[in-house]
């Protein structure tokens, strides 16, 4: 008796063993990427580079190369191996990992890695160093692979070194208000950086930026006090706060002046081109300037370089073709206009295989598509057309004479991969048709792609690709990392925008254990700007781990893509022009609207939350709709966008002095006075993209009106809070509503 009572015992034990497996709750540590456990619970990955057309996989211990055919293994080197060959002799050159290995030379067995001295090239085949600099961790190093020279900024001031390394100094006037070789016009325009080097790496073009016009920001920094042996009885005084001043060009006001030099690495002479900002930087009397200069592309010989020109308008763009070696303009290939603005966001792409022929992104017929063109500015033709948008070009199948190119023509919630005939323009589908699909081209003949792909129930999945006819071999199929988790439920569908036509993409995440009898406190999460999307096809609809967080503590949270963001075409993005927040208002309240009809959701516990573009929008929302939402948080908001940044806040909005009457009926300041419910107002004390002029306005009006938001900052952070005080940030979100909305 007692032995089967045992048995029982144990029987039952193992059969709740799976169910208790299940029963893990999440923690913010678990689904922040700040917390400590986040790593944890992401989906299986790979790390894979190319070597040519061989792929790669990269990790921590060693580098493997990948069959095609069998997605096998072998092992290249390991990361012993790379530090016996480069002779490490000491902890500061120690290479850490392999992960961020990479091959520059797709027909020679050549790994370029870096330690904290120095960046390496090792050829594995020989099992020794064949070429090394000591310039690791220079500020905007850019390194040529056929050159090997090497362009970075030390101390404001320009420099190259050469293969030899042989040092030479570019610049002398560099300073706090002449900025060299760093990204300019505040990372618009698709500008991610500051160098450029030519094919055959002879030629560096560079960014000077003049920005003594520009006012001062008066930021200031907040020192720490030291954690241990400070003692006030010691007679030392505690550190002061400091001015720590950006510059920023606010809408309407003074900008700074760009001009683009060009450095010869064999005659080593500067030129610059002679743009319209080099004689207008040479009038003093005229500190605006004139133009923006993007998307630097030098042609395949390195004789001519190309430069969309932009101006302050935004209205008018024009792609001018410039001697490398003279800064000679040379002529204009195109030009394209709207009543609204142009956003050049991608550079000139050459044919390999037509150096005379490049494709060029534009959205002239509302979408993006790619144009087929002649090296003299002849548009030979349209490549593709259609009601969706080019998302990226991956570059170039040479073997079928293709483009590679990721767009949204299946659906708009999805990113699928075709073969484009850089001819006839015809489609060849090169994955499954669903999902979310990410890849990247092998940089030799670029026949071959790995493609990371999601789908809302498939975390990741990784498949190596035939980039001819998408026949292809599975690398990787990964588990669900939440699969031992109480998990809520996601939901998608679409309604109809405010124009009655349109259609808006919504993403719905309710509790686990939700009963469509009960009511639930809701929150609308939303961003609603440019250039940002909230809701695809990718895992969980791409929703927030905060949104599974709040579902977990019993709420239903509601995301709606309104006018006005990414990847709907131009008419869609261009909906709020010179009245930012008003349309967007008036589709997330069709979203509302739709709430209202779900017998599930209680319309008396509505709140609202958003960061940056959508902190905007909660303020808005809250102070435009007041008796709607009763609990809202606000991160980061724009308050007013006399205070933004003149290249995003022109585009958008035009100048002040142009649209006096626009800047007055999307500023909130006036709005102050009709907030009812509880506003929690977040910011980083430091933010140097929103200022805290922004929210420090807005609570200056509350008081005037009487009103009484809640504020809160994050000394020394900036825009967005880094490391473990996104944990703190997403917790101090979390209880307010579970303070006021629950």
């Amino acid at each position: 008796m007692k032995t089967k009572t045992f048995l029982n015992c144990l029987l039952a034990l193992l059969l709740s063993m799976p169910m208790n497996a299940q029963q893990k709750l999440f923690t913010l540590e678990d689904l922040n990427f700040g917390g400590r456990n986040y790593h944890n619970l992401r989906p299986q990955n790979m790390f894979l580079t190319w070597w040519g057309d061989q792929l790669v996989q990269t990790d921590v211990e060693e580098c493997s190369l990948v069959n095609p055919k069998t997605g096998k293994k072998t092992k290249l080197f390991t990361l012993d191996q790379i530090n016996e060959w480069a002779k490490s002799d000491g902890d500061q050159r120690q290479v850490r990992h392999l992960m961020s290995a990479t091959f520059p030379y797709p027909d020679q067995p050549i790994v370029a890695v870096g330690n904290r001295h120095a960046f390496l090239l090792i050829d594995f085949k020989q099992k020794q160093i064949v070429w090394q600099d000591s310039l690791s961790g220079q500020q905007a190093n850019d390194w040529s692979p056929q050159s090997k020279a090497t362009a970075y900024v030390e101390n404001s001031q320009l420099f190259v070194v050469d293969a030899q390394g042989k040092k030479h100094q570019l610049t002398t006037d560099g300073s706090r208000e002449i900025v060299y070789g760093q990204s300019v016009h505040r990372d618009e325009f698709g500008i991610t950086k500051g160098t450029f080097w030519s094919p055959d790496g002879q030629h560096l073009a560079f960014y000077r930026m003049d920005q003594s016009m520009v006012t001062d920001y008066p930021q200031v920094g907040i020192p720490s006090l030291p954690r241990e042996g400070w003692s006030k009885t010691e007679g030392i005084s505690a550190p002061i706060a400091e001015m720590e001043p950006d510059k920023y060009p606010m809408t309407g006001t003074n900008t700074h002046v760009v001009t683009i030099g060009v450095y010869d690495l064999q005659t080593q002479k500067t030129i610059y081109l002679k743009t319209p900002a080099v004689e207008y930087a040479a009038m003093p009397s005229q500190p605006q300037s004139p133009c923006y200069f993007t998307n630097i592309a030098f042609s395949p010989d390195s004789r001519h370089i190309f430069v969309q020109e932009l101006n302050r308008d935004q209205n008018d763009c024009r792609l001018v073709s410039y001697d490398a070696e003279t800064g000679k303009r040379e002529y204009e290939l195109c030009r394209e206009t709207s009543d609204k603005y142009v956003e050049p966001l991608h550079p000139i792409q050459f044919l390999p295989w037509s150096p005379n022929t490049f494709i060029l992104q534009s959205q002239r017929d509302g979408y993006n598509h790619l144009y087929l063109y002649s090296i003299k500015g002849e548009c030979i033709k349209q490549l593709t057309k259609g009601p969706w948008v080019v998302l990226d070009v991956l570059g170039f199948n040479q073997k079928t004479k293709s483009i590679i190119i990721a767009s949204n023509e299946k659906h708009p919630l999805q990113r699928n991969l075709y073969a484009v005939d850089a001819w006839t323009g015809q489609l060849t589908p090169l994955d499954n048709g669903e999902g979310v699909h990410r890849g990247v081209l092998s940089e030799g003949t670029g026949s071959l792609l790995y493609d990371k792909w999601q789908t809302p129930t498939t975390p990741n999945n990784i498949d190596l690709v035939n980039a001819k006819d998408g026949k292809g071999k599975r690398l990787l199929t990964a588990e669900d990392p939440w699969k031992d988790y109480l998990q809520p439920i996601y939901e998608n569908g679409s309604i109809k925008a405010a124009d009655g036509t349109t259609d808006l993409y919504w993403r719905m995440v309710k509790p686990r254990d939700f009963n469509p009898a009960k009511q639930y406190p809701t929150v609308v999460y939303v961003y609603g700007g440019p250039h940002a999307h909230n809701v695809d096809a990718s895992w969980h609809w791409l929703s927030r781990s905060w949104e599974t967080y709040m579902a977990q503590k019993g709420y239903i949270v509601f995301i709606l893509d309104n006018r006005g963001s990414e990847n709907r075409g131009r008419d869609f993005e261009q909906a709020p022009f010179r009245q930012l927040g008003q349309v967007e208002m008036q589709d997330q309240m069709k979203g509302v609207e739709f709430l209202r009809t779900l017998p599930y959701v209680d319309s008396n516990r509505l709140g609202v939350h958003g960061w940056s573009y959508g902190g905007y929008m909660t303020i808005s929302l809250m102070t435009n709709y007041p008796d709607v939402f009763k609990v809202g948080v606000a991160g980061g908001p724009v308050i007013d966008w006399h205070w933004y940044e003149v290249m995003y806040g022109e585009r958008y909005m035009d100048t002040p002095q142009q649209n006096p009457e626009g800047y007055a009926k999307t500023s909130l300041i006036a709005k102050a006075k009709n907030l009812k419910g509880k506003l929690q107002i977040i910011i980083g004390y430091n933010d140097p993209t929103v200022v805290p002029q922004h929210a420090l306005s807005f609570i200056r009006a509350c008081v005037e009106a009487g009103t009484q938001p809640d504020f809160f900052a994050y000394p020394g952070e900036g825009h967005n809070m880094m490391g473990h005080a996104s944990v703190h940030l997403h917790e101090r979100i979390t209880q307010y509503f579970e303070d006021y909305l629950k």
